[in-house]
């Protein structure tokens, strides 16, 4: 093949070999199509150049793993009409600074007045609601189950401090409910699953267990170091092979089957599912997290009106179809040309987990 074969991770206290030769063995004679469904999966499969060794018979896609992504246009126009309300603060992720909305971004919002905070964690903006009494301080809540727990601690703490100005625009997403929209599309023949590392740490591995039992997809909660990418596909292919899909767990130095239990039960003490927009897969019914009745002072739609303009797509980006894995983000006419992680115009360029910019950071075609 021309391409090295060992992968090397420290393990336990030991170095530990693993020869490519025996996922080549293990796929002989199978053509098989995985997808996973991670940014942090994504960024480590073309940063290694992972696909460059895979079998030739073995495809990788990726999915809709990166929060920032999925975000829909209309969400990112919400968090504009806020920062343009006098007195208000948005704090949020660098990465969501950059996204274009419809007609602007935060950035753009920024450069004209707004005031647009970048946190480490939503406790920091708590912290700066609790400073400035003067400011009210709305927190962007986007992401998927791994940092909805710690935004529904803010939440809590938001309310053992008695802050008035603290409140969150909720974006939150849950990844088996798309999971379960990418397979009953059909937009993709899929055989199997990397599933999420991070948010199986919270999740556990039971809530993919329908992947195998109703659509006979194999699924592996992987790491992300490429020793652990490379294992995973190998335990995929052999379940395809033996015909047996199943839930297994490649991380299991980080996720247990129950997952985090009291993660959980912070997150399920101040949200409840709801039907969520995603960009590219559209509505999907309870793949979102709302604000439960008894925490809804804190919901930033409840505390300020809102006008809000009809979203609208860029003209000319497949940003939608990359996270569906319809299409590769070379396909898209604006990759690299006019859309580049200096000027971003959809947001799977801006975010570091964005397939687009994993692509033309590490994977372009010579």
């Amino acid at each position: 093949m021309g391409l090295p074969l060992q992968i090397r991770a420290f393990r336990e206290g030991r170095i530990v070999t693993w020869n490519l030769e025996r996922l080549h063995r293990e796929s002989e004679g199978l053509h098989a199509t995985f997808m996973e469904v991670c940014g942090t999966h994504t960024m480590a499969i073309f940063r290694h150049g992972l696909r460059r060794v895979m079998p030739e018979n073995l495809r990788l896609v990726s999915g809709p793993g990166c929060p920032v992504c999925v975000t829909p246009n209309g969400t990112i126009d919400r968090a504009i009409a806020l920062c343009r309300i006098p007195g208000v603060v948005i704090a949020t992720f660098g990465d969501m600074v950059r996204v274009p909305g419809s007609s602007s971004s935060l950035e753009l919002e920024q450069t004209r007045g707004a005031r647009v905070r970048v946190v480490y964690s939503p406790l920091d903006a708590v912290k700066m609601a609790e400073a400035q009494p003067g400011a009210q301080v709305v927190f962007l809540g986007v992401g998927f189950e791994t940092t909805a727990p710690t935004v529904a601690a803010a939440i809590l703490e938001a309310r053992k401090r008695g802050l008035r100005n603290f409140s969150v625009l909720v974006a939150h997403k849950t990844m088996p409910q798309a999971m379960r929209a990418l397979v009953a599309s059909g937009d993709v023949a899929l055989d199997g699953f990397l599933c999420p590392g991070h948010v199986s740490t919270i999740i556990g591995s039971e809530p993919y267990r329908f992947l195998a039992e109703e659509f006979g997809k194999a699924c592996v909660i992987a790491g992300f170091e490429p020793l652990d990418i490379v294992e995973a596909i190998w335990m995929l292919v052999k379940q395809v092979k033996q015909g047996r899909p199943r839930v297994e767990i490649q991380y299991r130095r980080a996720v247990r089957p129950e997952g985090n239990p009291k993660a959980l039960e912070t997150l399920h003490r101040v949200f409840e599912p709801c039907d969520a927009e995603w960009r590219g897969l559209g509505w999907i019914p309870g793949s979102g997290l709302r604000l439960r009745e008894e925490f809804r002072e804190f919901d930033a739609e409840h505390r300020f009106p809102l006008e809000v303009e009809p979203p609208r797509q860029q003209a000319g980006c497949r940003c939608g179809d990359v996270l569906k894995g319809t299409v590769e983000p070379e396909a898209c006419p604006l990759f690299a040309k006019v859309c580049t992680p200096e000027t971003p115009v959809g947001p799977c360029m801006v975010s570091s987990e964005g397939t687009c910019a994993a692509v033309f950071r590490y994977g372009r075609s010579e």
